[in-house]
C-alpha cells in the first residue's frame, strides 16, 4: 500500500492512498497539485476547516470534472455549496459497503466528534486500510485484522482536562468536554 500523508493536525488534513484517493482536504490546493490528475474519489470525514477547505475543494471540483467525491448526508450541502455537483457526491449509508469496481470497495461508519464525523475501512487492491481522525474514542467500532491503520489524534487525555481547565478559569465554553 502506498500512502502520502500531505499533512496531519490542526493545521490541515490530507491523505493520499495508492495515488487515487484523497482522504480529506483542510489544506491548500498546492500541497495536493501533484496528485491531482491521477485521483479519482475525494473522500470526506467532517465540517472542521483542518479537514474541509473550501477553496481546495471547488479548485478540485473544477479542474477535474470527473473526480468524485464521498461523503456523509451531513457534508452534502456543504460540499455542493463548494461548487461540486450533486451527480459527482456520492453519499454513504453508515454500514454499507459501497462498491466503486473489484479493487475499490469502502464503508463508512460514523464516529464520536463534537460534529458529525466518521472513519471510513477502505478495501484498495487486495488491501485493508482503516482510516479514523478527530475521534473522542472508538468505541463499538470493530476494525481488526486491517492492513493499514491511520488514526489521527491531536492530542492526549492530560492535554484535554489542561484545556478544560483554562477554559473553565477564563470562562469559556470547552467544548472538550464531548
Amino acid at each position: 500500500m502506498k500512502y502520502d500523508i500531505i499533512s496531519t493536525g490542526s493545521k490541515g488534513n490530507a491523505v493520499i492512498l495508492n495515488d487515487e484517493i484523497l482522504i480529506d482536504c483542510g489544506v491548500p490546493f498546492k500541497a495536493i497539485k501533484p496528485y491531482v490528475k491521477g485521483l479519482k474519489l475525494v473522500l470526506l470525514t467532517h465540517i472542521h476547516s483542518d479537514h474541509f477547505k473550501p477553496e481546495t475543494i471547488r479548485k478540485l471540483a473544477a479542474e477535474r470534472p470527473s473526480l468524485r467525491f464521498g461523503c456523509g448526508k451531513w457534508l452534502l450541502p456543504s460540499v455542493i455549496a463548494c461548487g461540486v455537483p450533486k451527480r459527482k457526491i456520492d453519499v454513504y449509508i453508515p454500514n454499507i459497503k459501497t462498491r466503486y469496481s473489484d479493487d475499490l470497495q469502502l464503508i463508512m461508519t460514523p464516529t464520536k466528534h463534537n460534529v458529525t464525523n466518521c472513519c471510513y475501512r477502505i478495501f484498495l487492491d487486495g488491501e485493508k486500510i482503516f482510516y479514523a481522525t478527530d475521534c473522542n474514542n472508538l468505541d463499538g467500532i470493530d476494525a481488526k485484522g486491517y492492513d493499514l491503520y491511520m488514526i489521527e489524534a491531536n492530542y492526549e487525555d492530560k492535554e484535554i482536562q489542561e484545556r478544560i481547565a483554562e477554559k473553565e478559569a477564563n470562562g469559556e465554553y470547552a467544548y472538550e468536554y464531548q
